[in-house]
């Protein structure tokens, strides 16, 4: 089933997103996290991917070896695992980062094969070992490209215009959109201008990355619509788990604390009250969101599914 078509239902509900397993690991971790939030029935999980990252290796002869590292492994396969060991609908991360637009469309015709037919659209983040995001030769720049791509194989439209009769794809694709205005961007007008056009090239929803004061994301949808972006935008909710993340996550991600949260949380003695005072901001959110009819909410659970457990318990 297409994610949009799920949004329309107009049954307010819960969605997750998992990180991959690290490379080496089991995926039973994985599925044991999965496990414990099918209680509340999530129609989908989202999985996240990460490009491979390049280390420089000096050799004993004083040259320098690049050596390409892949930390987890594909999310095809990690998707099409989950949708295979739960009744789920499975959204896998395409980004543009580490690929050409040939890779991305044979990741997209694998996806097809397994008939999943519903994927997140990103850019992706910048290396750590990078100032800017630069994409591979023959690569998207901008998630606008990527899902401007995914809509023309939806139409039947392959890179290798050769193909005889190609069959088009049926893939449903949501985007991501930033509350407090994604970090490159050089004012809102310019961050909602972007988010027009990954709309326009045939986004059908939106993700928005994680917030913690609602105020922040009520703008953010009065000025999209404003802009003339009519589709469903799903609020994204992360429940901060330990003080350090006052500190981690702004840096992370470039979302602020609220100062009410932060002040909460210094007060907190134990690991286990500043988890609880987490928790609780988390189901707050979560109850005024739904209260403002959001069809959705998105819980970003970092691998870990005990305190969004929590959350849910309390507000599905």
């Amino acid at each position: 089933m297409k994610i949009i078509d799920i949004i329309n239902s107009k049954r307010q509900f819960p969605s997750l997103e998992l990180v991959p397993p690290l490379k080496g690991t089991d995926i039973r971790k994985l599925y044991s996290n999965i496990e414990q939030l099918m209680e509340f029935k999530p129609p989908y999980i989202n999985v996240t991917c990460h490009a491979d990252e390049v280390e420089y290796h000096e050799n004993p002869d004083g040259t320098i070896s690049r050596r390409t590292i892949t930390k987890r492994p594909g999310t095809v396969a990690i998707a099409a695992a989950i949708m295979k060991h739960f009744d789920v609908e499975v959204v896998p991360h395409i980004i543009c980062g580490g690929q050409s637009k040939w890779q991305i469309e044979n990741e997209l015709l694998d996806l097809n094969f397994l008939e999943i037919n519903n994927v997140m659209a990103l850019r992706g983040e910048v290396p750590t070992d990078a100032k800017q995001f630069q994409p591979v030769r023959d690569g998207w720049a901008h998630a606008s490209d990527l899902v401007a791509q995914i809509s023309e194989l939806n139409k039947g439209k392959y890179l290798d215009e050769g193909l005889k009769d190609p069959i088009p794809t049926n893939f449903c694709i949501g985007v991501g959109g930033y509350p407090e205005k994604h970090v490159e961007a050089p004012n809102f007008e310019t961050d909602i201008r972007n988010l027009k056009k990954k709309v326009d090239a045939g986004a059908d929803y939106m993700i928005t990355q994680m917030f913690f004061d609602n105020a922040s994301y009520f703008s953010f949808v009065a000025m999209c619509r404003k802009a003339g972006i009519s589709v469903p935008i799903i609020p994204g909710l992360k429940p901060l788990s330990t003080a350090k993340q006052l500190e981690m996550l702004p840096k992370s991600f470039s979302i602020d604390i609220p100062e009410p949260l932060a002040s909460e949380i210094r007060k907190c003695d134990t690991p286990e009250k500043a988890y609880e005072c987490g928790v609780e901001w988390c189901v707050a959110q979560s109850r005024e969101l739904l209260s403002n009819g959001v069809p959705a909410i998105h819980y970003y659970t970092m691998g870990k599914a005990e305190n969004v457990k929590a959350v849910l318990r309390e507000v599905f």
